[in-house]
């Protein structure tokens, strides 16, 4: 990969050569050049053509390594497991917690007649931190527990020291979108 100072150098010998000869632009042939008796252009324009072509193609490459799309993100579709609550680490800024359950069913057994004792259900809880100021206030006043919602984040995978001085690993998901799908007053209505 090409280095800053790389690019300094090829912009500082570009400098220097057109001191040396004010029509070194890059953008005139030989030919068109008028005659200042110095041949700096004739010389080092074949040169400074293949070195600007150099540090092009670096910087194109180091820019695509350092410019590559990724994707982190996370649907979730569940209810509500406990209200939110809001904490503030060692002066950083608060954050609003809750857990939420998914639910994944599938049918065992080669069986086309629906039995009960054919469905499988398994329950995964998920710990959800929204950090976003706007939605962090919302999130800590309306999610409650049983509430059906839809969040969308991204994965984070932390460490943390629990009380018994253990290092622990911790998966979150950090939602930066929460849709609110049921009225909870309506469900126990």
């Amino acid at each position: 990969s090409i280095s800053a100072g790389s690019i300094l150098m090829a912009h500082a010998i570009v400098f220097l050569f057109s001191l040396a000869c004010p029509e070194l632009c890059g953008l005139c042939a030989p030919e068109v050049c008028p005659g200042h008796g110095c041949g700096l252009v004739l010389r080092f324009r074949k040169r400074l053509k293949v070195f600007r072509q150099f540090v092009r193609h670096e910087s194109e490459v180091a820019s695509s390594l350092v410019l590559e799309r990724s994707l982190n993100r996370v649907q979730l579709l569940g209810r509500v497991g406990q209200d939110p609550v809001m904490r503030q680490v060692e002066g950083k800024n608060p954050v609003t917690i809750f857990s939420m359950a998914t639910n994944e069913m599938w049918r065992s057994g080669e069986s086309e007649a629906y039995q009960m004792g054919d469905v499988s259900q398994k329950t995964t809880w998920h710990r959800i931190s929204v950090f976003r100021p706007g939605l962090r206030d919302v999130a800590y006043q309306y999610v409650k527990k049983g509430a059906r919602i839809f969040v969308e984040g991204k994965v984070d995978y932390g460490e943390y020291m629990d009380k018994n001085n253990v290092r622990r690993q911790a998966t979150t998901i950090i939602a930066d979108n929460i849709i609110f799908l049921s009225d909870q007053m309506k469900e126990k209505a």
